[in-house]
């Protein structure tokens, strides 16, 4: 199962459309994962009118028309894995900690709002991946998005993608 991670997609305010490639990846996930701050639901209508199948959360920068449409937090079980999406985690520092705490009954947390890639594990095995922001890379070097492939009831070949800068 191949999977599309993406967050922070802020249009129509830091891009007018989503970059060439991340369009590109939709017909080829059999689940696209967003983890909130979409800003519009015209972003919301493409993936959802793109995808096999959309699993996604509002964010902080989402009004009341997204908020209507998309839970707080996700849940998926995807492949034999249990799955959850949620746009705010908090600070760096003790994410692992908290977000275990939270999240006991998964084996895996998407999350956004920092637009800052992450990938750890944390002491209990829950997986924290964060793919950053395809439109807004703030202090990073590149706009990022990430995808991964569930096998076995394992999850593999988690990859960090770098846009063009525009």
């Amino acid at each position: 199962m191949r999977l599309l991670l993406v967050s922070d997609t802020h249009l129509p305010k830091r891009a007018k459309e989503l970059p060439a490639p991340l369009p590109a990846e939709i017909p080829r996930a059999d689940v696209v994962l967003h983890a909130g701050d979409w800003v519009d639901t015209a972003t919301l209508d493409l993936l959802e009118g793109r995808s096999r199948r959309l699993v996604g959360v509002y964010g902080n920068n989402d009004g009341p028309a997204l908020r209507a449409r998309l839970p707080e937090v996700a849940r998926a079980d995807l492949g034999g894995l249990r799955f959850g999406v949620v746009h705010e985690t908090g600070s760096a520092q003790g994410r692992e900690r908290r977000c275990a705490a939270r999240f006991p009954d998964l084996d895996v947390l998407v999350f956004g709002h920092s637009h800052i890639p992450w990938d750890t594990t944390a002491d209990t095995g829950l997986r924290l991946l964060n793919p950053g922001s395809p439109t807004d890379r703030r202090r990073q070097p590149h706009c990022t998005y990430m995808t991964a492939e569930v096998t076995g009831g394992l999850l593999a070949e988690v990859t960090l993608h770098r846009l063009p800068r525009r």
